[in-house]
């Protein structure tokens, strides 16, 4: 069962901003995308929903500094990504 990843442009930009910020990080981003399609289930990502004020948005983890922020929509198969960046960046 694969997922389908839906790239908005405003999270292209976060996106791109962030990985101009953070080369180093750009394999083990696409890493975390690549598994998020296949099954975003998977320990490594450390998939969790999130609290408070974006209770409707989940995250995972690139690595141990860095998380994404999704919408997560089961019932459609599909996950949209909101933001990128730090721990304290995106929550």
């Amino acid at each position: 069962m694969t997922y389908k990843i839906i790239f908005t442009e405003s999270y292209s930009k976060r996106a791109r901003k962030f990985l101009k910020k953070h080369p180093d990080v750009l394999k083990q981003y696409e890493k975390t995308l690549a598994l998020l399609e296949l099954n975003p289930q998977h320990p490594s990502l450390r998939l969790h929903q999130l609290k408070g004020k974006l209770s409707d948005l989940h995250s995972v983890s690139i690595n141990i500094s860095y998380r994404i922020t999704i919408t997560f929509l089961i019932t459609e198969k599909t996950i949209v990504p909101i933001d990128v960046g730090s721990r304290d960046e995106v929550y």
